[in-house]
Formats: C-alpha cells, sequence, structure tokens
C-alpha cells in the first residue's frame, strides 16, 4: 500500500495519530509493503504543490515505530535529493530500527518544478542516469564488507564505512522505479532486487526488455520481485472489489507479484480492513 496523499480531514496536528493508526491497520490487514512518496511538494495526480507532504525518512521511521511486520520504503527517492552516502545512511538506519524491515526505492527523480522550487540541483537526464548508477555502487559496496573508497562519474569518497551495518544481509533490497527501456530496465537487472512499473497495454512488453536485459548480463529474471503502481480502488461499499480482484488475477498471470497503490478512502482504517478481510486472502 502506497501514501502519496496525506491531506486527510483531521489536519496537520492530527496527522501524526492518524499515521499511527493507518500503519497499524495495514500491518494487521496483511499488506507486504507500505509506502511514502519521496517529495516535498505535492504531485499533479493528488493535488496542487501546496497540500501537505512530510519528509519521507522521518515518515519512514514513525511508521516502523508503529508496526512490526509491513516492509518499508519510499516509491521511489530520486536520486539528485541525497548524496548516496547520506541515503545508505538512511535505509540502514530504518533497517536497523524496524528489524529488517527495509527497502530502499530509488529513481533518477523528475520532479524540476519542486527542485528549482526549494533550489536542489536538477541537472539533464543524462547525468541524473549517471548519478543513478553511480548512487546503486555506491550504496551496495557501503553494504559490503569493508570500507574502501569509492570512485564514481559524480560521487567520491575515501572510506565507506557503514556502522551498524544493516540486518538484513547482504544488502536491503533495492527497488527501481521506473520503465525506461535503455537504462532504467538494464539498472534493474544489473543492481536491484524489485522494480515497479505501471500497468497498461505495454506491460508485458517492459517484462519481456527486463528479460532481455537479465539475459544480457547474466542474471536471473525470476530472482527480481516485479511490481506494479495500481490505484486499489473497491468502490465506496466494495462495488469495485471483483473489478480490482480480476485486475490483479490478470497482473499475476503476466509474473507480477505485488501492487503497491493508493486506497481511496484512507485514512479510515475500515477501508484497510476491508482489504484484509476481501482482497488479500483471496490473492
Amino acid at each position: 500500500m502506497a501514501l502519496p496523499q496525506l491531506t486527510w480531514p483531521n489536519g496537520p496536528a492530527a496527522l501524526g495519530p492518524d499515521l499511527a493508526t493507518v500503519a497499524k491497520a495495514v500491518d494487521e490487514a496483511g499488506f507486504e509493503y507500505l509506502s511514502v512518496m519521496d517529495h516535498c511538494f505535492q504531485i499533479s495526480r493528488y493535488g496542487p504543490p501546496e497540500r501537505e507532504m512530510l519528509e519521507a525518512y522521518t515518515t519512514l521511521g514513525f511508521l516502523a515505530a508503529h508496526t512490526s511486520r509491513v516492509k518499508l520504503l519510499t516509491l521511489v527517492s530520486g536520486v539528485i535529493y541525497r548524496h548516496p552516502g547520506l541515503l545508505a545512511k538512511a535505509v540502514t538506519t530504518l533497517d536497523v530500527l524496524s528489524g529488517g524491515r527495509a527497502i530502499l526505492g530509488i529513481g533518477a527523480g523528475w520532479n524540476e518544478e519542486e527542485a528549482k522550487g526549494l533550489g536542489f540541483p536538477f541537472p539533464p537526464l543524462k547525468e541524473r542516469f549517471e548519478q543513478l548508477e553511480d548512487a546503486l555502487r555506491y550504496v551496495l559496496q557501503m553494504w559490503a564488507e569493508g570500507d574502501d573508497a569509492f570512485s564514481g562519474k559524480h560521487f567520491e569518497a575515501e572510506r565507506l564505512l557503514n556502522s551498524p551495518q544493516s540486518l538484513q544481509r547482504p544488502h536491503p533490497p533495492i527497488l527501481i522505479g521506473g520503465s525506461g527501456e535503455k537504462k532504467t530496465l538494464r539498472f534493474v537487472a544489473q543492481y536491484a532486487d524489485v522494480c515497479n512499473l505501471f500497468p497498461g497495454p505495454d506491460l508485458p512488453h517492459k517484462l519481456d526488455v527486463l528479460k532481455q536485459h537479465c539475459a544480457a548480463v547474466g542474471r536471473d529474471y525470476d530472482e527480481i520481485t516485479k511490481t506494479v503502481a495500481l490505484w486499489l480502488d473497491i468502490g465506496e461499499n466494495g462495488e469495485k472489489t471483483g473489478q480490482l480482484l480480476d485486475e490483479l488475477g490478470q497482473l499475476a498471470e503476466l509474473g507480477v507479484h505485488a501492487a503497491m497503490g493508493w486506497i481511496p478512502g484512507v485514512p479510515d482504517p475500515r477501508v484497510i480492513e476491508k482489504f484484509g478481510t476481501d482482497i488479500i486472502p483471496t490473492l
């Protein structure tokens, strides 16, 4: 389940208690994942930029304290927002404090309005992908044994010391978001454990491209967990439950393992509980 929209009826003063209630309901309903966006402005799909948006890793730490089993991640962190050393440290910290439930969600970043608004660097796409590959290599080295120096196209570091290390070994799973065929899916095959794609007519083709990249780098395609970003709408009174189950079944036939998406009606925990009784047990 994803939490991309935090403009909730009780307002900012109640976001802490409301998030705690939602997290507990998600954990108990049996969801595999709980994700937040890594943005500072709201994105246009969910509303104007002025709407509420919490910093991602502070929020994930809070969610970790109110859950015991669900896996926690951003969907996804733009590489331009954090130096990879700080990003690896944040995910490691989340992994340690959550008892080994952190996932690194990462991508090249796209929100130019937000970056320029806050004064973050926003280089051209080619450079952002170079930074993404640097960051992937960097975090994997930081989670490995030893503390050697790192040298990439855009990042240099003298000593990749990471203490304590992550509880998940050899490292927390890495999810790469996006479906670009030349670079993003190649990076998934080369570096990632999980991909996140969009459902639609071209999904079978995207999965086939990923399979080709896996073959090219000698990676077992079946090792990679395939997820999609899906609107999880069962209707106000559950009238769309059958339609959603059909869609999830079709995705499963393609080899998709999980859907991560927003549930209309959240933060009302009853809608989450309904997934725990009517959707998740049937999958």
